[in-house]
């Protein structure tokens, strides 16, 4: 069998939605075993029987308290903030038809956290606005940027370049805040690095609700991406209104960075990396596409943040530490893989 056959049965492999229920599939079980894996690591190790049943049981035992009031809250904001920047990184890579898309790189992200920088600086006493000033901050960014992107019309290739000039201002901006208040430096450190230490159930009350309005909308706009992908003329003859959809998801993935911006900090290259894996595996339809970046996006984080807690136990490492160090070979390797060979300025 020669290579061309051979790339060719991959690809009428993942067109197979019965493939691609089986990935998704096998996604969830990882992701249990990511949870589980999670919960049960750390300074006290509990085995897998034993967090099952501290979380099923009510019996107060020290295990069910350590699980229940620190390491559960954590792990499930982490994949939380998981599945928002992995659907933030998917719909924008749909939107602007490149793979190096993500709320990271094109400047959502740091919209949101200027925004959040100026509250833990300037109005620390204002924690609960982080998540709605976060948004209107992202928000604000990919206006620009779409107008700075605007010429007759957007050009993806436009748009991310008008994102990462937009990145590089607003993260400026952000160094100048450090610089001018030293003493409240501590905080935004941690907050820029992207970190879940000491994430409780409070983090977890304020980022559900956005991460379910995400997935729901994004359930209901998933085959828009889909006509969207096939051209702007093709879309339009199909009855859809580009332009206005394309805000449309952007704001959605705005909304979805923000969330999870304002609290864990600028976590990068989860929006990179885990919607272009699972578009390696079952192709672009972003019926498929979307939930299994869900679900692989919760277990990338949760996975990296047990790893962070117990790489150099007792000292903690910070998340966004690990997921550079996976982000940033990934990158290259898009790069050099010339997989934005063929995008169009």
């Amino acid at each position: 069998m020669n290579v061309a056959h051979q790339v060719e049965s991959i690809k009428l492999m993942r067109q197979r939605n019965s493939f691609r229920l089986a990935v998704i599939l096998l996604l969830l079980v990882l992701c249990v075993l990511s949870f589980l894996f999670s919960v049960g690591m750390g300074s006290l190790k509990i085995t897998i029987p034993e967090v099952i049943e501290a979380i099923v049981n009510k019996t107060e035992t020290t295990n069910r308290q350590i699980i229940w009031n620190i390491r559960l809250p954590r792990t499930i904001v982490a994949g939380l903030v998981g599945i928002c920047l992995s659907l933030s990184g998917g719909i924008l890579q749909g939107v602007m038809k490149n793979p190096l898309a993500s709320p990271s790189i094109i400047g959502v992200s740091s919209g949101a956290g200027i925004a959040a920088t100026i509250i833990l600086v300037l109005l620390p006493k204002h924690y609960y606005l982080i998540i709605p000033c976060a948004f209107l901050g992202s928000l604000a960014a990919t206006l620009l940027i779409y107008a700075l992107a605007w010429k007759g019309g957007i050009k993806p290739m436009r748009m991310v370049l008008a994102g990462v000039a937009v990145s590089s201002f607003l993260s400026a901006w952000i160094n100048a805040l450090m610089v001018f208040f030293p003493n409240r430096v501590h905080g935004v450190i941690d907050f820029m690095v992207g970190g879940l230490a000491a994430r409780s159930w409070k983090h977890f009350s304020l980022l559900w609700p956005y991460a379910l309005v995400g997935l729901v909308l994004v359930s209901i706009l998933a085959n828009k991406l889909n006509v969207l992908a096939l051209g702007d003329e093709i879309a339009t003859n199909l009855g859809v209104n580009v332009e206005r959809m394309r805000l449309v998801l952007v704001a959605l993935a705005s909304l979805l960075a923000a969330s999870a911006v304002s609290v864990v900090g600028m976590l990068g290259f989860v929006g990179l990396i885990v919607p272009h894996t699972v578009r390696l595996i079952i192709g672009s339809d972003y019926r498929y596409l979307l939930p299994a970046s869900t679900i692989f996006g919760a277990t990338l984080v949760m996975f990296c943040d047990t790893v962070a807690r117990i790489a150099m136990d007792p000292i903690e490492v910070p998340v966004g530490i690990i997921m550079a160090m996976l982000g940033a070979p990934f990158f290259l390797y898009l790069l050099k893989g010339g997989l934005t060979r063929d995008v169009k300025s």
